[in-house]
């Protein structure tokens, strides 16, 4: 795979990477609800990283050909992201509401958590399944495992630069400012709401 390749996926990828969704919405809220991001952050990746196995084992194939599948799968996210969005707006995030959890039992709900939104999130179902074989071109030598495993490390190095940056921005930027934190709360679980609600119709509909 040649550097063009890379550079070109590179641009793309950051461009969704970027764009506000569900993953943006809890490195937000984990950000102003915890001590640290780390944990949430290592969810989130733990999540796109189970899509990457699927990728590179090549049942991305089987499953995007599979019109059930794929429905169920999205489905299954955009359940998630409605309940997810409904308990960030039912009991949102404010600056002090970590010191009333104990530090263990905080980290690891924030990775379980962080791992259901990004695992369960259509947007990088969708990425893997739409994007990735686009970049993707057995005819340079390259093993196709090999390549959509080196397109995700880049993906997922990505993911991890962007939602940490996301995370300790929000952590210290809002912290001290806890009506901004709690608008900027309710418009990240409106917006998980939203997002389940438009895929759950929009698969539904089909």
């Amino acid at each position: 795979m040649d550097t063009t390749t890379l550079a070109a996926f590179l641009a793309v990828d950051l461009l969704l990477v970027f764009t506000p969704g569900a993953d943006w919405a809890y490195a937000i809220s984990a950000g102003l609800r915890g001590r640290s991001v780390v944990p949430a952050v290592t969810g989130l990746i733990a999540g796109h990283a189970a899509y990457a196995l699927v990728a590179v084992a090549g049942l991305a194939v089987i499953v995007a050909n599979s019109p059930t599948a794929l429905t169920a799968l999205t489905v299954a996210g955009a359940g998630y992201l409605l309940w997810l969005g409904w308990g960030v707006l039912r009991q949102p995030a404010v600056p002090t509401a970590a010191a009333d959890e104990s530090a263990h039992t905080s980290r690891l709900h924030a990775v379980l958590k962080g791992a259901g939104t990004s695992g369960l999130n259509p947007k990088a179902l969708l990425l893997y399944f739409s994007l990735f074989p686009q970049f993707i071109h057995p005819a340079t030598g390259w093993p196709v495992a090999a390549q959509t495993g080196l397109l995700s490390t880049v993906h997922l190095t990505a993911c991890a630069v962007v939602y940490l940056g996301v995370g300790l921005l929000s952590r210290t930027v809002l912290s001290t400012r806890p009506s901004a934190a709690l608008a900027v709360t309710r418009v990240s679980g409106a917006m998980m709401l939203a997002i389940g609600g438009f895929l759950l119709v929009e698969r539904l509909a089909r």
